[in-house]
């Protein structure tokens, strides 16, 4: 017999709680917003909308439903099955945190402070979950494909990643390395190299591509391209600074051959969640074959 399908809600620590954990009473708490000229009452607030949302999402789980919770924090170690449907309880971020763990898996994303976050992955309200969940039983959902970026390196550890990977040195020094795009390639050292996403191009590669000169146009939510900037490349008598920016189809790729002793690659801004690329490596960036599969409300 087939198994019933199984919901998992995937949220995030407030900050209420990731206060309380670091200065242990909310006594003391209150005396460190204080401080800083904030007030106890805006973090509860907060608090509570987020606890109140998890309460309704979780409530609209089908009583015949599987079920399973997941804390960002253990994302990595959470066993995900490839029918699940993942209501994901946060900001836009939290969404792009939990993709580059999925395979094919459903998507909800749930804006617990409307009008707070920017709604771009997180479109739908708690009190419409029992409707999403509804639509994806009757098979009738309206589902986005969604374009990741994925970055290997030639002994074939890779990383996936929904807005952006960035390639750079540990310590934000200068990065070193020879870069190939479909039209050429160049030595560099820079600041690092950012590729994007649809998704990502409302986010990092905005604030990359304003006021940048040539700067290609980025693509859009459900295109499967990408978009790379060299951030800060220096010209110098080994060195260049022609080749900063373009755009990359789902055929075509980016290839840095490093030329620093190490430089680390992450994506959507988790750092931690790192690959390192030493002297000699080549890095390839192009658009992963799976998608993120967003849910429209």
């Amino acid at each position: 017999m087939a198994l019933a399908p199984r919901a998992v809600v995937v949220h995030r620590r407030s900050e209420l709680e990731e206060l309380v954990d670091r200065h242990g009473t909310r006594g003391q708490v209150e005396f460190f917003l204080r401080t800083r000229g904030r007030d106890l009452a805006d973090v509860q607030a907060r608090h509570d909308a987020l606890d109140d949302a998890l309460r309704e999402v979780r409530a609209a789980v089908p009583t015949d439903w599987r079920r399973g919770d997941v804390e960002r924090g253990d994302l990595h170690r959470f066993a995900f099955d490839p029918g699940d449907v993942c209501l994901v309880v946060g900001p836009d971020g939290l969404v792009a945190n939990t993709a580059k763990y999925l395979r094919d898996q459903l998507v909800v994303g749930v804006d617990p402070e409307p009008g707070r976050n920017a709604g771009v992955l997180v479109r739908h309200r708690s009190a419409q979950v029992a409707g999403a969940l509804a639509d994806v039983v009757r098979g009738a959902a309206v589902v986005e494909g969604r374009a990741l970026v994925r970055a290997v390196l030639d002994d074939g550890t890779s990383l996936d990643a929904l807005n952006d990977v960035y390639v750079g040195h540990v310590g934000h020094q200068s990065a070193r390395y020879v870069l190939t795009s479909p039209d050429g390639s160049e030595r560099q050292s820079s600041s690092g190299v950012v590729v994007t996403t649809g998704t990502g191009s409302t986010g990092w590669a905005t604030s990359l591509a304003r006021g940048r000169a040539g700067a290609p146009p980025l693509p859009g939510p459900a295109d499967d391209a990408l978009a790379w900037f060299v951030r800060e490349a220096w010209p110098s008598p080994t060195t260049g600074a022609s080749r900063t920016a373009g755009l990359l189809t789902h055929d075509q790729r980016l290839t840095l051959v490093v030329e620093s002793d190490a430089l680390v690659l992450f994506g959507d801004g988790l750092e931690a969640d790192r690959l390192t690329a030493t002297w000699g490596q080549t890095v390839t960036l192009d658009v992963a074959e799976r998608r993120l599969r967003l849910v429209a409300p």
